[in-house]
């Protein structure tokens, strides 16, 4: 059953599945988005960014960009990043796979960051999820801080909130999104690693990442009677 459940045809057909159901959700959904003008600052101006939000929040998150705007998002590189990866491709979003077990071994995640770094130095935006791709939920790790250092580029935040949603109960409680909902997209202020900062300074850059998704997850939740789900103990 495992290897049938990993198959080519059944991976394929999952991602289409999600892809669809993410379109439902988004066609039959209000949904207001909050601080656009942050994000379209840096796009009319060509200049790249390093993208931000919590693994738990992924499903609506291909309606918080333009598809028209390029974007690489960091993918692990087990079978359920090659679902994700395939199920945002079909929105146009492309991927960088590559990640650290529990353990914090290497798989694939150096290639990975230094892809991140060239496709930032062409003028192209990449994505993070902070606590991907194992948790705990909603801590960020300090890899999107030493990309946004190493690259010059800032890290802008966002997240989303729908009035019906579905929690499961996995390591990064993921949101499923239900149709008929009054949802938001909020985006939050740009933080910048200066380029000389020590380990004490990516230390800040990775907290206020942290920070900023939890307070406008809290924030994002309000908006739409919702109670943000519990982090990690």
């Amino acid at each position: 059953m495992k290897r049938i459940a990993r198959s080519g045809a059944v991976t394929a057909l999952v991602s289409a599945l999600a892809a669809l159901y993410i379109r439902l959700v988004l066609a039959t959904s209000r949904i207001d988005v909050i601080g656009q003008d942050i994000p379209e600052r840096f796009w009319q101006k060509g200049e790249p960014f390093i993208l931000a939000f919590w693994h738990g929040q992924m499903l609506m998150m291909v309606r918080s960009w333009q598809t028209s705007r390029p974007i690489r998002m960091l993918i692990s590189q087990n079978h359920d990043g090659e679902v994700i990866a395939r199920a945002i491709g079909r929105f146009g979003i492309g991927t960088v796979r590559g990640s650290s077990d529990k353990n914090g071994k290497d798989k694939g995640g150096r290639a990975a960051i230094r892809l991140m770094l060239k496709t930032l130095k062409a003028g192209n935006c990449v994505g993070f999820t902070p606590d991907g791709p194992k948790g705990p939920r909603f801590v960020a790790k300090e890899g999107v801080a030493v990309v946004a250092r190493m690259s010059g580029a800032p890290v802008i935040p966002v997240v989303a909130a729908s009035s019906r949603r579905k929690v499961v109960g996995s390591w990064d409680r993921f949101v499923i999104n239900l149709p008929f909902s009054r949802a938001v997209i909020l985006w939050g202020e740009p933080i910048h690693v200066p380029r000389d900062a020590d380990a004490a300074g990516v230390e800040a850059g990775r907290f206020q990442v942290e920070e900023a998704l939890n307070r406008l997850s809290a924030d994002a939740c309000a908006r739409v009677g919702m109670t943000p789900v519990e982090a990690a103990a």
